[in-house]
């Protein structure tokens, strides 16, 4: 018996408009992605923060960020999420071009709730892996196949990845996107987040200078 074949997913652009910024003017473009694979708790509203010309763009700075409710609105201090976006458009008004594109996969694609479960058990001593796996949750359930397409929607060639997960660029060359390089963006640790980033770090692998309290130079 054959299997029904799935329905492609088809990238939606839904909205834009100019908004200006701290950091200067740029125009946000709201795409829809109905992906089945992806939980249920999130939203398949994907967001496309960008300034200066995309199409045919080459070795445009771009940054590829989840959705982080507790750092970017309640200014949570256990990571360096609202610090990474904010330097991510930070450097795109400096070049005078880029891209961020915001993907709501909050928690790494496990959702809010599930999120904050997991803040619980690292409230009792779990660091964020261990946390997880006591949840039987996966450690990074974060897809990036909507960041492909929206780079490929906008007519960008290729692009200069601002991150420092060696992973997030693995994936974007798997998906046919050309990564001709990579911005760090690092964020000096505090006493909350010091932990949450060595875990990082030494256990999934991101560049992270040895010394969390001081970003290393780009």
């Amino acid at each position: 018996m054959k299997m029904p074949k799935k329905s492609p997913i088809v990238l939606q652009k839904k909205a834009s408009a100019p908004l200006p910024t701290a950091y200067g003017q740029f125009e946000l473009v709201v795409f829809n992605y109905p992906d089945p694979e992806a939980s249920s708790d999130l939203s398949q509203d994907h967001i496309a923060l960008i300034m200066g010309e995309m199409d045919g763009a080459e070795d445009l700075p771009v940054r590829i960020h989840s959705e982080c409710i507790t750092g970017e609105v309640f200014d949570s201090m256990k990571c360096d999420c609202r610090q990474q976006l904010q330097l991510a458009q930070q450097n795109i008004a400096e070049t005078g071009r880029g891209a961020i594109i915001y993907l709501r996969q909050e928690g790494r694609g496990i959702g809010l709730a599930n999120k904050i479960k997991a803040y619980a058990l690292q409230a009792d001593g779990a660091d964020t892996i261990a946390a997880n796996e006591l949840l039987h949750l996966p450690i990074d359930a974060r897809r990036y196949d909507v960041a492909a397409e929206i780079v490929q929607a906008l007519g960008i060639r290729s692009i200069q990845l601002m991150t420092n997960n060696p992973e997030k660029k693995a994936s974007m060359e798997r998906l046919g996107i050309r990564v001709t390089g990579r911005i760090p963006v690092h964020v000096p640790a505090n006493r909350h987040s010091e932990n949450y980033l060595s875990v990082k770090r030494d256990l999934m692998q991101h560049h992270l200078p040895e010394d969390l309290n001081k970003p290393r130079p780009s």
